[in-house]
Parts: structure tokens; sequence; C-alpha cells
């Protein structure tokens, strides 16, 4: 009888110790983990944002039908910024001051994460799957982060080169947006150009809401531009190409990168991003639908929203399913110290981006490749990669 009543005793007392344990652990209760979010739902890159949260929600309520990781569910907190700096910081404290959350995901935009980092480094919050491939989301301490994919410059880069040989380009100029995210596609294209051979020739910045590029785009052509990379929004980059077809000028080759790798941009109506190239880090969904793993995401994405996923759905499914993944390593009683280790030993083959991912200690970004894509049809194909 005293030895149950010290098993007993001894079992409570180290029910009581993980419970404490867990109480200190910022996002960690019992019996869920706080994951948060500041995204663009409602601004310029809200065809990136509204897709990628959606496809993370159908993992993670996949996830927790099934009993979630170690006993707990993830609750999966959004913030919108609108792509706008002021509503992005609201939302970082909240999320890392009311909602407590264990980790970042998918939160988008290069500024917009820069300025998070101020929050999340002196607390070891994680941030994981950033909605932008700058360079800088390996900023140091780079402790705490993890990307998935290339950066923008490299993108650029390789894009660049690939055209100018391709098409025997000799000028090259760019369109963007005068932000982190801008400079860096910026300098990519100009690293591109060096290695090409070519010459960086012209640029015009430009305004997130500006609609008119008719000028920006006789500028380029006295410049005699013959490769345009673009770091601007979604609808923006597809007005342009639009608007260049117009004015005729049909030997200019455009290159975006993974911020405009979208299913939306292919299948504009009209044909009238026919012709558009891309620089990703990811295979598109649409083009490998016959593929057993992206069918069976987009029939079990179809089954839980009523809906066509498109490329960021399929990201933000694949980047719950990462952190997932480093959950079930970290164990029962995980830390933002744990985790962190876990993910850095996460080495696989995702068939659903068709990329092969590996972490470690010195390496915490996921993927290297760079794939060269171009509009036909209405449709991305892959035409290049390395």
């Amino acid at each position: 009888m005293k030895n149950l009543v010290k098993k007993l005793s001894l079992a409570a007392g180290l029910t009581a110790a993980a419970t404490i344990a867990s109480a200190q652990v910022q996002g960690v209760t019992d019996d869920e983990i706080v994951i948060g979010s500041v995204n663009d739902l409602s601004g310029i890159f809200a065809a990136i944002g509204v897709p990628a949260v959606k496809g993370a929600n159908v993992y993670f309520d996949k996830l927790n039908a099934a009993g979630g990781v170690h006993g707990r569910s993830i609750r999966f907190v959004v913030e919108d910024n609108g792509y706008q700096m002021p509503r992005a910081m609201q939302g970082y404290n909240k999320l890392l001051n009311r909602d407590k959350v264990f980790a970042m995901l998918l939160s988008l935009g290069t500024p917009m994460n820069m300025a998070g980092f101020k929050l999340l480094d002196p607390k070891g919050i994680p941030n994981l799957g950033p909605l932008t491939a700058a360079r800088q989301m390996l900023q140091e301490p780079i402790k705490n982060k993890f990307t998935s994919f290339s950066s923008y410059y490299d993108q650029a880069r390789v894009g660049v080169k690939y055209l100018a040989s391709e098409f025997g380009g000799q000028e090259v100029c760019s369109m963007y947006l005068p932000t982190d995210f801008g400079a860096e596609i910026v300098d990519g294209t100009k690293e591109g150009a060096k290695e090409a051979g070519i010459t960086y020739a012209a640029e015009t910045s430009h305004k997130p809401d500006e609609t008119d590029f008719v000028g920006s785009l006789s500028k380029l052509k006295e410049e005699g531009c013959d490769i345009v990379t673009m770091a601007v929004g979604v609808r923006q980059a597809i007005t342009i190409v639009g608007t260049a077809k117009k004015m005729g000028l049909s030997d200019m080759k455009f290159l975006g990168t993974s911020a405009s790798f979208l299913t939306v941009v292919a299948k504009v109506p009209g044909g009238v991003t026919d012709g558009f190239y891309a620089a990703a880090s990811w295979q598109d969904l649409w083009a490998r639908a016959d593929e057993p793993t992206p069918k069976a995401f987009i029939e079990e994405y179809r089954a839980a929203t009523g809906e066509d996923p498109v490329g960021f759905s399929m990201l933000g499914y694949a980047a719950a399913k990462m952190t997932h993944m480093a959950l079930e390593k970290a164990g029962r009683d995980v830390t933002q110290e744990s985790f962190i280790a876990a993910m850095e030993t996460l080495e696989y083959q995702d068939d659903l981006v068709g990329n092969y991912m590996t972490f470690g200690p010195d390496d915490h970004q996921g993927a290297d490749s760079v794939y060269i894509n171009i509009v036909e049809n209405g449709a991305w194909k892959k035409v290049h990669e390395e």
C-alpha cells in the first residue's frame, strides 16, 4: 500500500512538474500550442496570403481532428497587415503579448518580418517559412529563423542569366517597390547581369497603389531594355505585362520571382500574361496535378474548402506540415529551444512542393533550387532549373 501511495505521489509530482514546465513556455498549455502569423489578407499581396493561410488551416484542422501533436491541438492565429507597416506591428504586439504565441509561421512581407524580428529575437520566438524570400529572413541572429526556399536575390540572378543566354539580351532593367523586397531583387538583377556579361541599364520605382505604367515602360524602351525584372504587387505585375503588350513591346522579356509565381497570374483571361517568366524555388502545383501527392492534396483541399487550391495554398499546407514534423520530434515537453533543435534535424523529400528539404545547425534554409517558369496558354511551364 505504501509503495502504491509512493508511486501515485511520484506520478502526480511528475504531472505537476510537466504542467508547470509547459506553463513557463510561451504559447504552450496542457492542451494546445499557439502559432501566430502576421499576413496580408487584404492588401497588394492578399493573393499570396489568403490561400497560404487557408492551406495551413486545412492541414492544422486535419491534424487537430486526429488528436493534435502529443495530445495538444494547434491554434493558428492570423493578423491581417494589409501590407502596411503600422498594422503589421499591431499584429505582432497582439500575437506576442496577448495571444502569447509559441512561434510565427508564414508571416508575409520583407519589411514586416524584419520589423517583427525586433520583437521576436529577444524572446527566442521561432519564425518559420515566412512568405518572403528575402535574404534578411536569415539575418543574425539566425538561431530562431527558418526559411523554406531560395532567396529573391538568387532567383533574380539565375533568371537574368537564363534569359540573357536564351535570347541574347544585352540590357537588363528593373521595376520595383522602394522597399527591402525591391532592393533585394534589384541587387540580384545586377549580379545576374554581371555574371552574364551584360549591362544593367535602368530602373523605375513605384508606389504600392500605382496603376499606370505607360511612362515607366516608355523610359525602359528608350534605354533599350531587353530583360525587365519586377518586384511589385501581384496586380501590378499583371498590369505591367498587359500594358507592355498593348504598347507593342514584344521584345521585352519580363521576369518575376516567387512573389509573382501565382496561379492567378498564369490564368489571367485573354492570355495577357502569356510569355511572362517567374523564378521560384518550388514547382507549380497544377503542372503536376496528376502526380500522386499533388493530386491527393488537390482532392483534400477541395473537400475541406469547396475551392480549387493554388500554388500558395500548397505552400501554406507544406509549411504547416513542416511545423508539425518538428513539434513531433521535439516531444511532449517542447520548448522554443527544443523545437529549434528539432527543426535543425529535418531532412525530407517534399513531393508536394517538388523539392528536397534539409536543415541543420548551420543551415536554416530548406531548399536551394531555382526553377524558371513561363506562362503558356494560361498555365505555368518549367523551362529551366538549377
